[in-house]
Protein backbone atom coordinates (compact mmCIF):
# COMPACT_ATOMS: atom_id res chain seq x y z
CA UNK A 1 0.00 0.00 0.00
CA UNK A 2 1.02 3.70 -0.78
CA UNK A 3 -0.37 6.93 -0.15
CA UNK A 4 0.18 9.08 -3.21
CA UNK A 5 -0.82 12.25 -2.00
CA UNK A 6 -2.07 14.25 0.48
CA UNK A 7 -4.31 17.67 1.03
CA UNK A 8 -4.94 20.05 3.49
CA UNK A 9 -7.30 23.24 3.58
CA UNK A 10 -7.43 24.21 7.37
CA UNK A 11 -5.94 21.92 9.02
CA UNK A 12 -3.90 22.98 12.25
CA UNK A 13 -1.36 25.70 11.28
CA UNK A 14 -2.15 25.19 7.42
CA UNK A 15 -4.21 27.58 5.15
CA UNK A 16 -3.58 25.10 1.89
CA UNK A 17 -1.44 22.39 1.80
CA UNK A 18 -0.72 19.36 -1.20
CA UNK A 19 1.93 16.83 -1.16
CA UNK A 20 3.08 13.99 -3.17
CA UNK A 21 4.88 11.42 -1.71
CA UNK A 22 7.79 8.89 -2.68
CA UNK A 23 6.42 5.61 -2.71
CA UNK A 24 9.80 4.96 -0.51
CA UNK A 25 11.15 7.17 2.70
CA UNK A 26 10.27 10.77 2.81
CA UNK A 27 11.84 13.21 4.90
CA UNK A 28 10.07 16.22 6.57
CA UNK A 29 12.35 18.66 8.10
CA UNK A 30 11.94 22.12 9.74
CA UNK A 31 12.56 23.84 13.02
CA UNK A 32 10.42 22.84 16.27
CA UNK A 33 6.75 24.26 15.79
CA UNK A 34 6.53 24.48 12.20
CA UNK A 35 3.79 21.60 11.65
CA UNK A 36 5.77 18.98 10.59
CA UNK A 37 3.61 16.66 12.58
CA UNK A 38 0.58 17.90 12.00
CA UNK A 39 1.11 16.66 8.28
CA UNK A 40 1.87 13.20 9.81
CA UNK A 41 -1.16 13.35 11.89
CA UNK A 42 -3.40 14.38 8.83
CA UNK A 43 -2.30 11.36 7.25
CA UNK A 44 -3.39 9.19 10.50
CA UNK A 45 -6.74 10.86 10.78
CA UNK A 46 -7.67 10.13 7.58
CA UNK A 47 -6.46 6.39 7.48
CA UNK A 48 -8.34 5.56 10.92
CA UNK A 49 -10.45 8.98 11.63
CA UNK A 50 -8.77 9.38 14.87
CA UNK A 51 -6.05 11.32 15.73
CA UNK A 52 -3.00 9.94 17.06
CA UNK A 53 -3.05 12.59 19.62
CA UNK A 54 -6.68 11.97 21.16
CA UNK A 55 -7.25 15.30 19.95
CA UNK A 56 -10.91 16.11 19.21
CA UNK A 57 -11.93 17.35 15.62
CA UNK A 58 -12.81 21.41 16.37
CA UNK A 59 -9.05 20.95 18.13
CA UNK A 60 -7.62 20.13 14.49
CA UNK A 61 -9.52 22.67 12.93
CA UNK A 62 -7.46 25.30 11.69
CA UNK A 63 -8.47 28.95 14.06
CA UNK A 64 -10.58 31.17 13.08
CA UNK A 65 -12.18 28.00 10.27
CA UNK A 66 -15.49 26.30 10.78
CA UNK A 67 -14.51 22.95 9.00
CA UNK A 68 -11.14 21.64 7.83
CA UNK A 69 -10.63 19.14 4.76
CA UNK A 70 -8.10 16.42 4.11
CA UNK A 71 -8.17 14.50 0.54
CA UNK A 72 -5.57 11.38 0.63
CA UNK A 73 -5.04 9.24 -2.86
CA UNK A 74 -4.08 6.26 -1.96
CA UNK A 75 -2.85 2.76 -4.25
CA UNK A 76 -3.33 -1.14 -3.01
CA UNK A 77 -3.13 -4.00 -4.40
CA UNK A 78 -3.39 -1.67 -7.83
CA UNK A 79 -6.28 -0.31 -7.07
CA UNK A 80 -6.63 3.37 -6.28
CA UNK A 81 -8.66 4.91 -3.49
CA UNK A 82 -9.86 8.79 -2.73
CA UNK A 83 -10.48 9.44 1.15
CA UNK A 84 -12.11 12.71 2.12
CA UNK A 85 -12.66 13.93 5.43
CA UNK A 86 -14.71 16.76 6.30
CA UNK A 87 -13.87 17.88 10.30
CA UNK A 88 -16.73 19.95 11.50
CA UNK A 89 -16.44 22.04 14.93
CA UNK A 90 -19.92 20.69 16.01
CA UNK A 91 -20.65 18.07 13.71
CA UNK A 92 -19.80 14.26 13.45
CA UNK A 93 -17.16 14.44 10.57
CA UNK A 94 -18.51 13.58 7.13
CA UNK A 95 -15.80 10.57 4.89
CA UNK A 96 -16.45 9.84 1.58
CA UNK A 97 -14.58 6.34 0.00
CA UNK A 98 -14.05 7.32 -4.12
CA UNK A 99 -16.85 9.99 -3.70
CA UNK A 100 -19.08 7.44 -1.41
CA UNK A 101 -20.29 8.89 1.69
CA UNK A 102 -19.28 6.28 4.49
CA UNK A 103 -21.34 5.97 7.31
CA UNK A 104 -18.82 4.14 10.18
CA UNK A 105 -15.21 4.63 10.29
CA UNK A 106 -15.17 0.73 10.34
CA UNK A 107 -15.90 1.29 6.34
CA UNK A 108 -12.49 2.38 6.49
CA UNK A 109 -10.76 -0.62 7.18
CA UNK A 110 -8.97 -2.36 5.07
CA UNK A 111 -7.75 0.63 2.49
CA UNK A 112 -4.96 2.17 4.30
CA UNK A 113 -2.63 0.51 7.84
CA UNK A 114 -0.58 2.63 9.09
CA UNK A 115 1.87 2.61 12.31
CA UNK A 116 2.41 6.30 14.25
CA UNK A 117 5.76 6.25 16.30
CA UNK A 118 6.40 9.28 18.65
CA UNK A 119 9.27 9.63 20.54
CA UNK A 120 6.16 8.89 23.51
CA UNK A 121 5.93 5.66 22.19
CA UNK A 122 9.16 4.81 23.98
CA UNK A 123 7.79 5.48 27.09
CA UNK A 124 4.98 2.67 27.01
CA UNK A 125 6.91 0.37 29.08
CA UNK A 126 7.55 2.68 32.25
CA UNK A 127 3.92 4.56 31.58
CA UNK A 128 0.99 3.18 32.91
CA UNK A 129 -1.51 0.64 31.99
CA UNK A 130 -3.70 3.11 29.83
CA UNK A 131 -0.91 3.53 27.65
CA UNK A 132 -0.36 -0.20 26.71
CA UNK A 133 -4.21 -1.02 26.52
CA UNK A 134 -4.08 1.95 24.08
CA UNK A 135 -1.11 0.24 21.77
CA UNK A 136 -2.80 -2.69 22.06
CA UNK A 137 -6.53 -0.93 21.10
CA UNK A 138 -5.06 1.16 18.43
CA UNK A 139 -3.37 -1.44 16.53
CA UNK A 140 -6.22 -4.23 16.67
CA UNK A 141 -8.91 -1.55 15.33
CA UNK A 142 -6.82 -1.20 11.96
CA UNK A 143 -6.57 -5.30 11.74
CA UNK A 144 -9.99 -6.39 12.79
CA UNK A 145 -13.58 -4.89 12.15
CA UNK A 146 -14.94 -7.37 14.59
CA UNK A 147 -12.70 -5.67 17.57
CA UNK A 148 -13.79 -2.08 16.68
CA UNK A 149 -17.30 -3.08 17.23
CA UNK A 150 -16.93 -4.46 20.54
CA UNK A 151 -14.85 -2.20 21.75
CA UNK A 152 -16.90 0.56 20.93
CA UNK A 153 -19.93 -1.76 22.52
CA UNK A 154 -18.28 -2.41 25.55
CA UNK A 155 -17.02 1.13 26.68
CA UNK A 156 -20.44 2.80 25.92
CA UNK A 157 -21.46 -0.10 28.73
CA UNK A 158 -18.78 0.77 31.12
CA UNK A 159 -20.44 4.43 30.81
CA UNK A 160 -23.71 3.41 31.37
CA UNK A 161 -22.86 0.85 34.10
CA UNK A 162 -21.11 3.53 35.67
CA UNK A 163 -23.69 6.20 35.18
CA UNK A 164 -26.63 3.36 36.89
CA UNK A 165 -24.29 2.84 39.86
CA UNK A 166 -24.93 6.89 40.24
CA UNK A 167 -28.46 7.35 39.84
CA UNK A 168 -28.80 3.94 42.41
CA UNK A 169 -27.92 6.78 44.87
CA UNK A 170 -31.65 8.04 44.04
CA UNK A 171 -33.41 5.22 43.27
CA UNK A 172 -32.43 1.85 44.50
CA UNK A 173 -34.89 0.06 42.37
CA UNK A 174 -32.88 1.19 39.37
CA UNK A 175 -30.49 -1.97 41.09
CA UNK A 176 -32.88 -4.27 39.05
CA UNK A 177 -31.73 -3.23 35.18
CA UNK A 178 -28.14 -4.26 36.54
CA UNK A 179 -28.14 -7.82 35.03
CA UNK A 180 -28.73 -6.40 32.02
CA UNK A 181 -25.81 -4.04 31.87
CA UNK A 182 -23.97 -6.99 33.21
CA UNK A 183 -24.86 -9.59 30.52
CA UNK A 184 -24.15 -6.62 28.31
CA UNK A 185 -20.68 -6.20 29.55
CA UNK A 186 -19.80 -10.04 29.64
CA UNK A 187 -20.61 -10.33 26.11
CA UNK A 188 -18.57 -7.37 24.24
CA UNK A 189 -16.01 -8.00 27.17
CA UNK A 190 -15.39 -11.62 26.62
CA UNK A 191 -14.76 -10.63 22.79
CA UNK A 192 -11.77 -8.32 23.81
CA UNK A 193 -10.16 -10.76 26.11
CA UNK A 194 -10.06 -13.48 23.15
CA UNK A 195 -9.29 -11.21 20.85
CA UNK A 196 -6.42 -9.38 22.92
CA UNK A 197 -4.95 -12.60 24.26
CA UNK A 198 -4.53 -13.78 20.38
CA UNK A 199 -2.80 -10.56 19.12
CA UNK A 200 -0.41 -11.47 21.99
CA UNK A 201 0.21 -14.46 20.68
CA UNK A 202 0.79 -13.90 17.42
CA UNK A 203 3.22 -10.51 18.31
CA UNK A 204 5.07 -12.79 20.61
CA UNK A 205 7.74 -14.77 18.03
CA UNK A 206 7.70 -11.77 16.25
CA UNK A 207 9.46 -9.22 18.90
CA UNK A 208 11.62 -11.55 20.56
CA UNK A 209 13.30 -11.75 16.88
CA UNK A 210 13.84 -8.54 16.47
CA UNK A 211 14.84 -7.98 19.72
CA UNK A 212 17.66 -10.80 19.82
CA UNK A 213 18.69 -8.59 16.56
CA UNK A 214 18.63 -5.89 18.75
CA UNK A 215 20.33 -6.46 21.77
CA UNK A 216 22.90 -9.01 19.84
CA UNK A 217 21.93 -11.53 21.07
CA UNK A 218 21.96 -10.97 24.89
CA UNK A 219 18.46 -9.95 25.85
CA UNK A 220 15.23 -12.11 25.47
CA UNK A 221 12.24 -10.30 25.24
CA UNK A 222 8.51 -11.67 25.40
CA UNK A 223 5.30 -9.89 26.58
CA UNK A 224 2.83 -11.68 28.22
CA UNK A 225 -1.20 -10.27 28.66
CA UNK A 226 -2.29 -9.78 32.00
CA UNK A 227 -6.06 -9.64 31.87
CA UNK A 228 -8.03 -7.97 34.69
CA UNK A 229 -10.49 -11.23 34.26
CA UNK A 230 -9.85 -14.41 31.66
CA UNK A 231 -13.00 -15.11 29.59
CA UNK A 232 -13.79 -18.07 32.00
CA UNK A 233 -13.94 -16.42 35.28
CA UNK A 234 -15.52 -13.16 33.86
CA UNK A 235 -18.62 -13.79 35.32
CA UNK A 236 -17.82 -15.21 38.42
CA UNK A 237 -15.37 -12.36 39.29
CA UNK A 238 -18.55 -9.77 37.61
CA UNK A 239 -20.88 -11.14 40.74
CA UNK A 240 -17.84 -10.91 43.46
CA UNK A 241 -17.50 -7.58 43.20
CA UNK A 242 -20.68 -6.55 42.69
CA UNK A 243 -21.26 -4.99 46.24
CA UNK A 244 -17.96 -3.26 45.86
CA UNK A 245 -18.54 -1.77 42.74
CA UNK A 246 -21.64 -0.11 43.97
CA UNK A 247 -20.04 1.19 46.60
CA UNK A 248 -17.57 3.17 44.33
CA UNK A 249 -19.81 3.85 41.95
CA UNK A 250 -17.68 2.30 38.61
CA UNK A 251 -17.08 -0.74 36.98
CA UNK A 252 -13.85 -2.28 38.75
CA UNK A 253 -14.04 -5.83 36.60
CA UNK A 254 -13.09 -6.36 32.68
CA UNK A 255 -10.83 -5.69 30.22
CA UNK A 256 -11.02 -1.70 30.65
CA UNK A 257 -8.36 -2.51 33.62
CA UNK A 258 -5.85 -4.76 31.70
CA UNK A 259 -2.32 -4.65 31.10
CA UNK A 260 1.05 -5.93 29.09
CA UNK A 261 4.50 -6.99 30.95
CA UNK A 262 7.07 -7.15 29.20
CA UNK A 263 9.87 -9.88 30.26
CA UNK A 264 13.39 -9.39 30.00
CA UNK A 265 15.61 -12.38 30.50
CA UNK A 266 12.87 -13.45 33.53
CA UNK A 267 13.05 -9.73 35.05
CA UNK A 268 9.81 -7.19 34.72
CA UNK A 269 11.18 -4.50 33.10
CA UNK A 270 8.07 -2.41 33.58
CA UNK A 271 9.12 -1.86 37.35
CA UNK A 272 13.27 -3.35 37.03
CA UNK A 273 14.38 -2.31 33.74
CA UNK A 274 16.99 0.60 32.87
CA UNK A 275 15.53 3.46 30.31
CA UNK A 276 17.78 1.83 27.91
CA UNK A 277 16.22 -1.15 28.03
CA UNK A 278 12.81 -0.18 27.95
CA UNK A 279 13.58 1.84 25.17
CA UNK A 280 14.87 -0.92 23.36
CA UNK A 281 11.81 -3.13 24.12
CA UNK A 282 9.68 -0.25 22.76
CA UNK A 283 11.08 0.04 19.26
CA UNK A 284 11.33 -3.96 19.49
CA UNK A 285 7.58 -3.65 19.98
CA UNK A 286 7.37 -1.16 16.91
CA UNK A 287 9.17 -2.92 15.04
CA UNK A 288 7.26 -5.94 15.42
CA UNK A 289 3.96 -4.10 15.02
CA UNK A 290 5.05 -3.96 11.44
CA UNK A 291 5.66 -7.26 10.70
CA UNK A 292 2.53 -8.38 12.57
CA UNK A 293 0.62 -5.86 10.32
CA UNK A 294 2.68 -7.29 7.17
CA UNK A 295 1.28 -11.26 7.85
CA UNK A 296 -2.00 -10.15 8.79
CA UNK A 297 -3.07 -7.84 6.10
CA UNK A 298 -0.02 -9.86 3.31
CA UNK A 299 1.03 -5.83 2.86
CA UNK A 300 3.54 -3.77 4.77
CA UNK A 301 1.71 -0.65 6.69
CA UNK A 302 2.94 3.42 5.74
CA UNK A 303 4.82 4.03 8.67
CA UNK A 304 4.77 7.62 10.44
CA UNK A 305 7.77 8.43 12.10
CA UNK A 306 7.67 11.10 14.19
CA UNK A 307 11.53 12.94 15.58
CA UNK A 308 11.75 9.43 17.41
CA UNK A 309 15.71 9.31 15.81
CA UNK A 310 16.81 12.27 17.80
CA UNK A 311 15.27 10.28 21.08
CA UNK A 312 17.42 6.68 20.09
CA UNK A 313 21.48 6.39 20.25
CA UNK A 314 23.53 5.89 17.21
CA UNK A 315 23.33 1.98 17.29
CA UNK A 316 19.36 2.23 17.92
CA UNK A 317 19.25 4.79 14.93
CA UNK A 318 20.80 2.30 12.61
CA UNK A 319 18.97 -0.85 13.07
CA UNK A 320 15.67 1.16 12.84
CA UNK A 321 16.83 2.89 9.61
CA UNK A 322 18.05 -0.64 8.23
CA UNK A 323 14.82 -1.83 9.31
CA UNK A 324 12.59 0.32 7.56
CA UNK A 325 13.98 0.36 3.90
CA UNK A 326 11.58 -1.56 2.25
CA UNK A 327 8.52 0.21 3.35
CA UNK A 328 6.74 3.86 2.63
CA UNK A 329 7.79 6.10 5.34
CA UNK A 330 7.03 9.63 6.32
CA UNK A 331 10.42 10.87 8.80
CA UNK A 332 9.81 14.32 10.64
CA UNK A 333 13.43 15.62 12.04
CA UNK A 334 14.94 18.92 12.39
CA UNK A 335 18.19 18.18 10.70
CA UNK A 336 19.48 16.29 8.19
CA UNK A 337 22.64 15.55 10.07
CA UNK A 338 21.71 11.88 10.99
CA UNK A 339 21.05 10.62 7.65
CA UNK A 340 23.52 12.00 5.38
CA UNK A 341 25.98 10.63 8.21
CA UNK A 342 23.93 7.13 8.41
CA UNK A 343 23.83 7.63 4.13
CA UNK A 344 20.67 6.57 4.41
CA UNK A 345 18.48 6.45 1.25
CA UNK A 346 15.84 9.69 0.81
CA UNK A 347 13.57 9.28 -1.77
CA UNK A 348 12.30 12.86 -1.41
CA UNK A 349 12.81 15.76 0.91
CA UNK A 350 10.35 18.53 1.98
CA UNK A 351 11.07 21.28 3.98
CA UNK A 352 8.47 22.61 6.53
CA UNK A 353 8.67 26.24 7.45
CA UNK A 354 5.67 27.94 9.39
CA UNK A 355 2.97 25.62 7.52
CA UNK A 356 4.70 26.08 4.04
CA UNK A 357 6.08 23.15 2.70
CA UNK A 358 8.78 23.35 -0.07
CA UNK A 359 9.82 20.14 -2.20
CA UNK A 360 13.54 19.86 -2.26
CA UNK A 361 13.68 16.73 -4.42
Amino acid sequence: MIIKSLELKNYRNYDELSMNFASGTNLLYGDNAQGKTNILEAVYVCSTTKSHRGSKDKEIIRFGADESHIKMMVRRDGIPYRIDMHLKKNKAKGVAVNGVPIKKASELFGIVNVIFFSPEDLNIIKNGPAERRRFVDLELCQLNKLYVYNLVQYNKTVIQRNKLFKDMDYNASLKGTLPMWDEQLLKYGTELIIMRSEFIKELNPLIAGIHAGLSGGKETLSIAYEPNVTAENFREQLAKNQFQEIKQRQTLTGPHRDDLNFIVNGTDIRRFGSQGQQRTAALSLKLAEIELVKKIVKDYPVLLLDDVLSELDSKRQEHLLSEITHIQTLITCTGLDEFVNSKFRMDKIFKIVEGTVESED
